[in-house]
Formats: C-alpha cells, sequence, structure tokens
C-alpha cells in the first residue's frame, strides 16, 4: 500500500501530461551537497521538463504538471518517476540516457529543497 501511494504521488508531483517537455530559462544558483552548481542536470531539466513543470531555480515556469518547488522525494523516486512516468507524464527512459536521469534527479531534489 505505502508504494502504490508514494507511485500515486509521484504521479502526481511529476506527472506533465505532455509526450514531452522543454524550455525555460537557466537563471537559478541550485548546488550540489558539496557547494558545486549541478549544471548538467539543471540543463536537462530546462531541456525536458522546464515548460511542463515550474521550478524557481531552474527559472521555468511550467503549469502543465506539478510545481517542483518544495517537493520532498527522493533521487530514487525521482529517477524511477522520469524513466518509467506515469500519471500523465511520459517515460523518458529511452529519451534521456542514464546519466541524464541520475542528473536530473539530483538536480531536482537539490533545488525544491527548501
Amino acid at each position: 500500500m505505502n508504494r502504490r501511494i508514494t507511485v500515486v504521488l509521484l504521479a502526481l508531483v511529476l506527472g506533465l501530461g505532455a509526450a514531452a517537455c522543454g524550455g525555460g530559462d537557466d537563471n537559478g544558483t541550485d548546488t550540489t551537497p558539496d557547494g558545486t552548481v549541478n549544471e548538467a542536470g539543471k540543463a536537462v531539466f530546462v531541456a525536458n521538463c522546464g515548460t511542463c513543470h515550474t521550478l524557481s531555480d531552474a527559472g521555468t515556469t511550467g503549469t502543465i504538471g506539478p510545481g517542483l518547488d518544495d517537493i520532498a522525494l527522493s533521487e530514487a523516486a525521482i529517477e524511477e518517476q522520469v524513466r518509467e512516468g506515469g500519471g500523465g507524464m511520459p517515460a523518458f527512459e529511452g529519451q534521456l540516457d542514464d546519466q541524464e536521469i541520475t542528473d536530473v534527479a539530483e538536480y531536482v531534489v537539490d533545488a525544491s529543497q527548501p
């Protein structure tokens, strides 16, 4: 039951509702735990997620999927959602390589923390 709730929550949080996403400005200052900017993940997010999702750090204002500021999901949960899609969000496995998926999941976790 917990896994099902998690999957539904992920679908709501990361649901895109469109076949593909992209766009937005790249003007934030997100940093990884070691203090460096996660530029690779940010670039993947802006190019593939920003027209659907709002994320302040990325400067994106998408309104199709939910806003991602202040979400509290793990990198693993985000990676799974990006890979498999669901809840209106298309799967990006095959469109993004493994490193891009890892980078964008890390970036979203870092950028969405209060």
